[in-house]
């Protein structure tokens, strides 16, 4: 039935407005959840140019520090691992609208309670909304994509999803650095700027379709065999990302240590800056591999890395520790990593069914946040111990080059 009846008598056309609407409503959610994605992606990141001020406010050592990002990873993970019985019970759509609601919550503990209490509690809080929406928003975005046009592919949608887990990474960092050097409040302004978007994104939400079939969850062990997910992460596609991402941790963790005393720039928005660069890299190396195969991406991204970390050793260890080499490493290791995690997300997600796919995603996640965390949490022990910066440095790249190849090597010959 194309028409019905009008009150008076004339035919409206009803199917055609409400396909219309059908077709509208999935397209402004799609970018709905990207701006979404994005704000709760960014505050993973978003106080490392703040921990210099923490530090001399508090008089924190390099280890407390490190354990304040070590709970935010131990929270990000642990959200990552249930997520997918998450998904199944809320939806796509509650994952999301949960993750920017405590997301704002987290925002408020670091804002209003300034002690060091403070900061552990609301870096806990910030894993769970990172955790949330990192394992279910590129999911989220191919089938609102699909959604929208069933004969689109699905190539696009990861891409961005893809680009706005790593690009996201870097933004957080650039809006607190720049805040911290130019406004009065510094421990407090940047928080309440994620708050302020969170309430954008929440409407932005409210108008979103759900893809899923939420409340429709079976206990695991109840499940059907055929219902149950037999699909596993590769070990190599994991290990590779869990290798892309640790020499982006490393950089992350020591680049506001090494700005401010090895290059003498303690300049916060600079340290936010040298963030935005390493992740920005990475998006751009993911938007420009579009064309090729997976192998190749894989084999450039590796050695992107492998140099980078190169440039990094000697850019801290010359007589005259160099500024613009070391952010030409920053941007080859984020450049690297960036395409390493869009061959491999692509891969699995398109060898996974789509019941699966929230369960695939949520793992290669945990592998990231594994991969951000090792080096920061290895480095803070180290230099606590009492090693010097440039030696932590170069452990940990040789120990992380060390990966790149391996993995590198594993991926490349088992590549589908």
């Amino acid at each position: 039935m194309t028409e019905v009846a009008a009150t008076d008598g004339g035919p409206v056309p009803a199917v055609e407005t409400v396909s219309a609407a059908q077709e509208r409503r999935p397209r402004s959610g799609f970018w709905a959840v990207a701006f979404a994605f994005l704000i709760v992606m960014a505050v993973a990141t978003l106080p490392s140019p703040l921990y210099g001020l923490y530090r001399v406010r508090d008089h924190l050592s390099a280890l407390t520090i490190t354990v304040v990002f070590a709970i935010f990873a131990g929270s990000t993970i642990a959200t990552l691992l249930r997520d997918s019985s998450l998904a199944a019970r809320v939806g796509r759509r509650g994952m999301m609208l949960g993750s920017v609601a405590s997301m704002m919550v987290a925002m408020a503990v670091l804002a209003v309670w300034k002690d060091l209490p403070g900061l552990l509690v609301g870096r806990l809080l910030t894993g769970l909304p990172v955790g949330l929406a990192a394992g279910t928003a590129v999911t989220y975005l191919v089938e609102l994509r699909l959604r929208a046009d069933p004969d689109a592919s699905a190539a696009r949608a990861r891409t961005i999803g893809t680009s706005i887990t790593v690009g996201a990474l870097g933004v957080g960092p650039l809006i607190a650095g720049g805040l911290a050097q130019w406004v009065a409040q510094p421990l407090t302004v940047p928080y309440l700027v994620f708050i302020a978007l969170g309430v954008v994104a929440l409407a932005g939400l409210w108008t979103a379709p759900e893809t899923g079939s939420p409340g429709r969850a079976v206990a695991p062990g109840n499940q059907p065999a055929s219902a149950r997910r037999t699909v596993r992460l590769p070990v190599p596609a994991a290990a590779g990302t869990l290798a892309a991402f640790a020499a982006n941790g490393l950089f992350a963790g020591l680049s506001g240590l090494f700005l401010a005393t090895t290059l003498h720039h303690p300049s916060h928005a600079l340290s936010g800056a040298a963030l935005f660069l390493l992740f920005t890299c990475g998006v751009v190396s993911q938007l420009a591999t579009a064309r090729l195969s997976a192998s190749r991406v894989l084999a450039l991204g590796m050695i992107s890395m492998l140099v980078g970390l190169l440039l990094l050793v000697v850019s801290v260890r010359l007589s005259t520790p160099s500024l613009a080499l070391f952010l030409i490493a920053g941007a080859l290791i984020g450049a690297g990593s960036g395409a390493v995690f869009k061959g491999t997300t692509g891969i699995v997600l398109a060898a996974s069914p789509p019941q699966s796919r929230v369960a695939m995603t949520s793992d290669l996640l945990i592998a990231l946040y594994v991969g951000l965390a090792v080096p920061v949490i290895g480095a803070g022990v180290a230099l606590d111990l009492g090693a010097s910066a440039p030696d932590t440095v170069l452990g940990f790249a040789i120990l992380v080059g060390l990966g790149v190849v391996v993995t590198g090597w594993v991926l490349l010959r088992r590549r589908p």
